[in-house]
């Protein structure tokens, strides 16, 4: 079971696909070329120059309720600007049925609403979107609601939560229990955000698409095409690694294939890695 313990918050890592996304320099254009080796095997293919990710889901048990992290691509979703993700099918949901019920799930966070991130909030019935997690608060960031409003990712993961009832659309910061706390985190996307678990004496932040790569580690001015503001994105990527080396949080991207998370330290202009989470890295899928 790809599950660890961070303080009190039980953290399990739900994987919907892992593979090469493309090529790394299109997708992060201030990575040098070549492409620096360190990258590989779990975030680089050498041979081809391509980025390895994962699409997944973080599963926390936190203060007795169940809380899932982003809800990844979903399955027969008509993406055809996003070829990768056009009328995607996988076996996501029985892999996550092994860790939770869909029923039992209390709480989905969406840190912001790109396809790749809300894609499970919704499953087809019978030809209509209705809510894949029945039971849970749906926490949507506002700015990105609005932003996205008509869009066809809004149109089948989104607008049929809030029309259900089950979404709460929050600004700023968002308090879910003792332990975890939203924080908006603009750049990515306008509603882009975060969430710190704060649990004893343990430190985590789950960063969305504020990362893509380790490499955006070691250089945080490196953004990606597909930040609406780049550099407003680098400016909040360098505030949040700098808090997380100084408070010892462990950074959790959103797409980082090998172990899934890092621990961080001050280096030059920007950070190194001192310690990677105890993830297993995932299979191929």
């Amino acid at each position: 079971m790809d599950t660890i313990t961070w303080g009190g918050v039980e953290i399990t890592r739900v994987v919907e696909w892992h593979g090469e996304f493309g090529p790394l320099r299109a997708f992060l254009p201030g990575v040098p070329d070549p492409v620096p080796d360190w990258l590989a095997p779990d975030h680089l293919n050498p041979a081809t120059g391509g980025m390895v990710a994962a699409a997944q889901t973080w599963v926390l048990r936190s203060a007795g309720r169940t809380i899932l992290v982003d809800t990844g691509v979903g399955n027969g979703r008509v993406r055809p600007t996003m070829p990768i993700f056009n009328h995607w099918r996988t076996d996501f949901l029985e892999r996550l049925r092994a860790v939770v019920d869909p029923s039992d799930v209390d709480v989905v966070v969406n840190t912001h609403v790109h396809a790749d991130h809300v894609g499970w909030n919704t499953h087809d019935v019978d030809g209509d979107w209705v809510a894949t997690f029945p039971n849970a608060t749906y926490l949507i960031p506002r700015a990105d609601h609005e932003h996205f409003a008509g869009a066809p990712t809004h149109e089948d993961s989104i607008r049929p939560i809030v029309e259900a009832g089950l979404a709460t659309l929050w600004d700023n910061t968002f308090r879910i229990d003792e332990n975890l706390e939203l924080e908006a985190a603009p750049g990515h996307t306008p509603g882009s955000s975060l969430l710190r678990l704060r649990s004893g004496a343990d430190r985590a932040v789950f960063v969305g698409d504020l990362i893509h790569s380790p490499f955006q580690i070691t250089q945080p001015w490196c953004g990606s095409v597909l930040c609406v503001d780049e550099a407003m994105a680098a400016k909040t990527r360098q505030r949040v690694l700098a808090r997380a080396a100084e408070q010892g949080e462990l950074v959790v991207p959103a797409h980082f294939g090998g172990h899934g998370a890092v621990e961080v330290r001050p280096a030059g202009d920007g950070f190194a890695i001192t310690a990677w989470a105890a993830f297993p890295p995932p299979e191929t899928l």
